[in-house]
């Protein structure tokens, strides 16, 4: 039987934008990211007017419709075309970062009601927060709001690159991404969604003898852990990947175990089996206020009303830090920008994700063939802030194809950003903090994407009675006032 294709790029139907607006999606921007319309090389050009023309039918307002932030570059552009701009002329920082549209809230009636009580009330509706209510829902405990200020995926977790390593430094975080990894590798069969899960493994790259030092030391460890991660010369590597230059590095490191996954479907798989367990999940609700009785909390306030709660947990990933402050807690995390890109699909060529160590730069090849790279600016500054830049691109094209010369003729075909969470030790925040029931869930700098299925088994189990495990008393706020209480994280990349 066929189907009505609204967006060619990307083979959404009719069918699928209708099962989205059923699901409660009617803004563009929700419905770009439950179906993926609109993120093809033609940027939502074609198929944007026929997408608004199907919502408006079945109800949506006018309002609703506003017309989604297209992504820069305007139309595919070469990576070498690119590598061609120099970044030192270009502004670091937020400097002429064109501004994101915030997110529309839908109309009058559109969305179900906040209830007026709930026994856990998580805020933020990102993989840690979902993830979380599901491993509640559970284990029992289901009468779980997670409220979100704007649509699922619009934050980080729906921003980032979709890898998933078990490649660290320490034994904590080794442990759990060694359990994310295997829970990945169940989701389709224990959540009814595909994540695309492609076990290509991670390449990390040594440019230096102090990287090289580094690799070791993992590699000692990763071995007590029972990981397949191997050191590798310039020619190893260049048998797993064969286009690089090996003038870049002088050894690497290679774990065929990791992989990457496209991330949209781990929050739509959590959320639709959160919610059928009983727990309820509200976008557009901005938390303004947490209420407080003694040493406890007792209501969250929000922009469409207030729930009266048992327990609070702040999953709010970038935007933690503020939501502590609501209750007069002070955390140490601080927001930054970290940008990415997307390029037009190609053949497969491409295997683990590669990552050239002290540059931040790292690029994977998606399962639908699509290069997807990022790098980190050291002249990042604090901020919640979602625009892209240009310098961005240069930087980005520069060193990608310096390090494998045959991405230069690669397209870029849209770029975008999100923010990483980030403490001064490179670890998150758990536990309570200010008061008995305000607990914390953040703070995992740009690896809470793939520590979540993990560290929300463990919280589950702590919060329905069964058993504390001892990171959380390893990463709580307190930490921070005894140092050398936690070992800090260091194989940061991005």
């Amino acid at each position: 039987m066929g189907k009505t294709l609204l967006c060619a790029c990307e083979d959404v139907s009719l069918e699928e934008v209708r099962r989205a607006f059923a699901a409660g999606h009617r803004d563009l921007e929700s419905v770009k990211r439950y179906t993926g319309f609109g993120t093809g090389p033609c940027q939502g050009k074609s198929c944007l007017a026929l997408v608004a023309r199907e919502l408006l039918r079945l109800g949506a307002t006018p309002g609703e419709i506003a017309p989604f932030t297209s992504r820069p570059p305007g139309q595919p552009t070469p990576l070498a075309a690119l590598a061609a701009l120099d970044p030192a002329t270009l502004p670091a920082g937020h400097q002429g970062v064109p501004p994101e549209a915030p997110p529309r809230r839908p109309g009058p009636g559109a969305l179900p009601p906040l209830p007026e009580r709930a026994d856990v009330v998580i805020i933020g509706g990102g993989i840690l927060g979902l993830s979380l209510a599901y491993e509640l829902a559970r284990r029992g405990r289901r009468d779980v709001l997670v409220l979100d200020q704007a649509y699922l995926n619009a934050g980080a977790s729906g921003r980032n690159g979709g890898g998933v390593r078990a490649q660290w430094s320490t034994s904590d975080m080794v442990t759990l991404a060694l359990r994310s990894l295997a829970l990945c590798r169940r989701f389709a069969v224990d959540l009814g969604i595909n994540v695309w899960f492609r076990p290509g493994g991670y390449l990390f790259l040594a440019p230096d003898g102090a990287q090289v030092a580094r690799l070791e030391r993992n590699a000692e460890l990763h071995a007590r852990h029972g990981m397949r991660t191997r050191l590798l010369s310039p020619e190893q590597a260049l048998e797993v990947v064969p286009h690089l230059d090996p003038s870049r590095f002088v050894a690497a490191s290679w774990n065929p175990d990791d992989g990457v996954v496209f991330p949209w479907p781990f929050l739509w798989g959590y959320a639709t089996q959160a919610e059928a367990m009983g727990v309820k999940v509200r976008t557009f609700s901005r938390v303004t206020g947490l209420r407080r009785s003694g040493d406890r909390l007792t209501h969250v306030e929000t922009d469409r009303g207030a729930v009266a709660c048992q327990l609070v947990v702040n999953a709010a990933g970038a935007w933690s830090k503020q939501v502590a402050a609501l209750a007069g807690v002070a955390t140490p995390n601080r927001p930054t920008r970290h940008e990415i890109l997307v390029g037009e699909p190609l053949e497969p060529f491409l295997d683990p994700l590669v990552s050239l160590l002290g540059t931040g730069l790292y690029f994977s090849q998606s399962q639908r063939g699509e290069l997807v790279g990022g790098m980190g600016d050291p002249d990042e500054p604090e901020g919640i802030v979602l625009g892209s830049s240009l310098r961005f691109l240069a930087r980005f094209a520069r060193a990608s194809t310096r390090l494998m010369p045959r991405l230069g003729g690669v397209k870029v075909v849209r770029q975008w950003a999100g923010c990483y969470d980030v403490t001064p030790d490179n670890n998150p925040i758990l536990g309570p903090a200010g008061y008995a029931n305000f607990h914390q869930l953040h703070g995992f700098v740009g690896h809470g994407f793939m520590m979540a299925p993990a560290m929300a088994e463990l919280y589950a189990d702590w919060l329905t009675g069964r058993g504390k495990h001892e990171l959380f008393d390893r990463f709580s706020l307190a930490r921070f006032a005894r140092p050398g209480a936690a070992v800090g994280e260091d194989f940061i990349i991005g």
